[in-house]
């Protein structure tokens, strides 16, 4: 089936009311982005839970996908009409059909983190069969090694292992930094979420590479602390997990913190500070790595 794109751009208060009329008119999907991305007057947004409620951009870009044979003039003024607005001018362009699974699958390549440590998918012959190959499916859960913040956790972990240590993945999505630390010469590796689906991610991802990392919801507590503790996540949520994961880091253990952005570093570093002292920071892009020892008493 063919299908037709149109853009345009409207304010930012009016892209709830717009979105939910193409949607309603039978619109196969809509999506929102900053019309002023890669300018000076781009406005990242990161919202996480704690932060204030981020300022939403001045100019939005309404991309929306509908079936061929549309009129778009007739789409986008009727979803102005109901948001109350005049029409704006607007973009269309077709869209051939094409095999999207395999479209999709060509986004996904390997990727090499280190001379030894590759992420596969499972649609791709390992480029180096020698290395350390961690096989993992992009899915529903956060974490398939191509974002920033894995990287650096990735090449944390392959610095800091030593071989035999216990490893806390906190808040660990699709469970890439167990596996990746159990092929490194963990001894035992507890990945925790709060989230359901990214535990049966997890432990899918951990039977097919083979290895026997354990995957728990928050709720339920880990006994022993590590020798090593890595937690992927935001800013936020790792200032308020700080007295925990300060619990669950043997003496002497070694914390890496990640989904940090540079910004934000100096208020969770100064967080886990009573328990911890820090070296330098690992950075990838905006991103840094926070690399913590526990402090023996």
């Amino acid at each position: 089936m063919a299908w037709l794109s149109i853009a345009f751009e409207i304010p930012a208060a009016d892209v709830e009311a717009v979105s939910d009329a193409l949607l309603e008119a039978g619109a196969v999907s809509v999506d929102v982005t900053d019309a002023d991305a890669g300018t000076a007057a781009e406005q990242p947004v990161f919202a996480e839970p704690g932060s204030p409620e981020p300022r939403p951009w001045g100019r939005s870009r309404v991309s929306v996908l509908v079936a061929a044979g549309e009129d778009a003039g007739t789409i986008v003024a009727a979803a102005c009409a109901h948001a109350g607005i005049a029409p704006p001018p607007y973009q269309s362009v077709a869209v051939a059909d094409q095999d999207w699974v395999r479209a999709s699958r060509d986004q996904f390549t390997p990727i090499r983190v280190s001379r030894r440590l590759w992420i596969v998918p499972s649609w791709h012959a390992a480029p180096d069969p020698g290395a350390i190959n961690i096989a993992l499916d992009p899915g529903l859960a956060f974490g398939t090694g191509s974002h920033p913040t894995t990287k650096l956790c990735l090449a944390w972990l392959e610095r800091t292992l030593r071989g035999g240590e216990a490893v806390i993945d906190y808040g660990c999505g699709s469970g890439i930094l167990a596996i990746a630390a159990m092929k490194l010469g963990a001894a035992r590796a507890d990945g925790v979420d709060i989230d359901a689906q990214a535990l049966l991610a997890a432990r899918a991802n951990a039977i097919q590479n083979r290895v026997q990392a354990e995957f728990h919801g928050a709720a339920a507590a880990i006994r022993k602390p590590a020798q090593i503790v890595v937690a992927n996540i935001l800013a936020h949520p790792l200032i308020v997990l700080a007295p925990l994961l300060a619990r669950l880091a043997a003496p002497a253990g070694r914390l890496a913190l990640a989904g940090v952005l540079a910004g934000q570093a100096d208020e969770v570093r100064a967080a886990y500070e009573p328990w911890f002292e820090f070296g330098a920071p690992g950075r990838e892009e905006d991103w840094v790595l926070l690399d913590g020892t526990r402090r023996e008493a």
